[in-house]
């Protein structure tokens, strides 16, 4: 792991990165921002581990956790609210079997993600699966979706 961030840091340097594109390089190299690349680049930077965590938790495109393989994100927006999309997502942490004080499954294949607005109201409710936009979802529709997702794997 440390090599990994050697290697980041290195690029970071050759191409004039700041903070921020070194948290980009990080995760897209593991998926997410490990804890110890926090610790690491705090030390190396002379950066308070802190302002790292503050920057991480400021922008939505960071991640602390590992997500899965699968992203489904459900809009939570007026519109689609009215039109059942809180039942949509109660259906698919069942479905998935992920408690629903987590978003992603134990087994890394799924990541729910539950967004305020996609701004596609005409067509509410709306599912994302893996960046394909899916409007006037369904129960059925949902559940079919998420078989054929694992029947992809």
């Amino acid at each position: 792991m440390e090599k990994s961030f050697e290697n980041i840091l290195k690029n970071s340097e050759r191409n004039d990165g700041n903070i921020l594109s070194i948290l980009q390089d990080v995760q897209e190299t593991f998926g997410y921002i490990p804890e110890e690349a926090v610790n690491w680049l705090s030390k190396r930077l002379d950066i308070p581990a802190s302002r790292i965590f503050g920057i991480i938790t400021f922008y939505s495109q960071f991640y602390l956790k590992p997500r899965g393989e699968n992203i489904i994100t459900v809009c939570r927006g007026t519109a689609c609210h009215v039109k059942g999309s809180e039942k949509l997502i109660n259906k698919l942490f069942i479905e998935l079997g992920i408690p629903p004080t987590e978003d992603t499954s134990d087994d890394l294949k799924f990541t729910i993600e539950k967004v305020n607005c996609l701004g596609a109201c005409g067509i509410a409710p709306v599912v994302v699966f893996n960046k394909n936009v899916h409007g006037k979802m369904s129960l059925d529709k949902l559940t079919k979706m998420i078989r054929k997702l694992r029947s992809d794997e």
